[in-house]
């Protein structure tokens, strides 16, 4: 260690035009003990032993302070790095928010931007556009908090809620939010996940409390849904939290396990209940168009008839008047038309037809062939003629 402290020695007097100053002759049983002298005894300020050069602060004065110009580049360099630091990119999804001194500054857009370094100016950058859910009633098994379908655990003490009707029901829905203000979302409240999840308990157990158990778990759950996104928006505009509400989604309602069975031979009743109503208003709807439309038939049937025989009956009445006049003008001739038009109707009527004079028919054997004879024509019967 001594010889490389006088070699320096003499490099920097060489450097300052100084001629090195001649060397003291050195022991050489002096050399080979410094060399066998330990290691952790040395330093670079002291040979380990006990000479001249041995004290620590001796050495520090003797080292030389760079000069002002190196200090001055070097300071320079971290203020640059230090205002460099302040570049920052606030993505599409996001908005950064700028903070001078802790309080609210701007609102920064999408893009690169510029803010004083910490600690003047701090940048948060929450994301607007991503959709968060949160669970009430059960958390998803080894899950992120986006919507994904997996295993659950279901939180009793969330779940179970009392309905209108003084009932138990176990209610398991998820809630699907944004950030609308980053700026009331960041500073207004401390724990916004947890505000949400309280948040929406007590909007669900307010709904639920004012609807009947068959309503929660039947038929009424879209109803159910809306009323308490309602609500539950309400609720965190009040705390002015920062967060839109997208959709309140029920995952699971269904009574406690100790009585569901008894709950399901009910739901069971009313399906078969449904059934059967459907079945006869299908029958019904089946029956009653057929019936209308045979009871029009006859009402139509019937007043055709109706229009018929009156249409006939004047028609009668006409055509007995015209002949009666007719008749008071040739009495004969209109008689003996009418005997001609008679006997034209029952001779029609009549099948093989014999004539013979009135000798010839005396002599003749009168004859029936009851077997042959078909059935007896049922003649128009003569219009009668008025005489005066």
């Amino acid at each position: 260690m001594n010889w490389d402290w006088d070699k320096l020695q003499e490099k920097r007097q060489r450097q300052q035009g100084q001629n090195p100053p001649p060397r003291p002759p050195q022991d050489q049983d002096h050399d080979e003990t410094e060399r066998d002298e330990p290691r952790a005894r040395r330093t670079p300020f002291s040979k380990g032993g006990n000479g001249p050069d041995a004290n620590p602060l001796k050495r520090l004065s003797q080292m030389r302070v760079p000069n002002g110009r190196a200090v001055l580049l070097v300071l320079l360099a971290v203020v640059g790095l230090w205002l460099l630091s302040g570049i920052y990119i606030i993505n599409p999804d996001e908005q950064g928010v700028v903070l001078r001194f802790g309080k609210y500054e701007r609102t920064e857009g999408p893009g690169p931007h510029y803010a004083w370094p910490v600690p003047i100016e701090t940048v948060y950058k929450p994301q607007v556009t991503q959709v968060l859910r949160s669970e009430v009633g059960f958390r998803s098994v080894g899950q992120s908090a986006t919507f994904q379908q997996g295993q659950v655990r279901t939180i009793p003490e969330e779940a179970s809620m009392l309905t209108g009707d003084e009932n138990i029901v176990n209610v398991q829905f998820s809630v699907q939010y944004k950030i609308s203000d980053p700026v009331q979302y960041l500073f207004n409240v401390s724990a916004p996940a947890a505000l949400v999840r309280n948040a929406a308990e007590a909007a669900m157990r307010e709904v639920i409390g004012n609807s009947q158990i068959d309503s929660a778990i039947t038929d009424g759950k879209l109803k159910i849904q809306s009323e308490a996104t309602q609500l539950l928006q309400q609720i965190l505009n009040r705390y002015g939290a920062g967060i839109h509400v997208i959709a309140v989604q029920l995952q699971d309602v269904h009574p406690p396990q100790d009585v569901i069975e008894a709950f399901k031979d009910v739901a069971s009743a009313r399906e078969d209940k449904s059934r059967i109503i459907n079945e006869a208003e299908a029958y019904r709807n089946e029956l009653l168009p057929k019936a209308r439309g045979q009871a029009a038939a006859l009402r139509n049937q019937a007043e055709a008839y109706s229009a018929t025989r009156v249409r006939n009956a004047e028609g009668d009445a006409s055509r007995f008047d015209a002949l009666r006049v007719e008749y008071e003008k040739a009495p004969k001739v209109t008689q003996q038309r009418l005997y001609y038009e008679t006997m034209e109707d029952i001779l029609a009527g009549a099948g093989e037809k014999v004539l013979m004079d009135g000798a010839a028919a005396a002599r003749v054997l009168p004859y029936l062939p009851l077997p042959g004879l078909s059935a007896p024509q049922t003649p128009k019967a003569p219009q009668a003629v008025e005489k005066k």
